[in-house]
């Protein structure tokens, strides 16, 4: 009785470890293409900085 109680749990624990897996990569493939991505936040922060140099060089003239 024992033995089974054991297997049961071993095998809970693997699909909890299998799916607690799949979710990472799940999530690790979103922020990479939310960061990456054509509109990511890297290209947003490039035209940023290019927008604040130009506002700023056009407050000087």
């Amino acid at each position: 009785m024992k033995r089974r109680i054991i297997k049961e749990v071993k095998g809970i624990t693997l699909v909890a470890l299998v799916v607690t897996i799949i979710v990472l990569l799940i999530l690790s493939g979103v922020a990479i293409s939310l960061s990456l991505g054509d509109d990511g936040i890297f290209k947003r922060a490039k035209e940023g900085a290019k927008t604040y140099q130009n506002a700023s060089l056009n407050e000087k003239i």
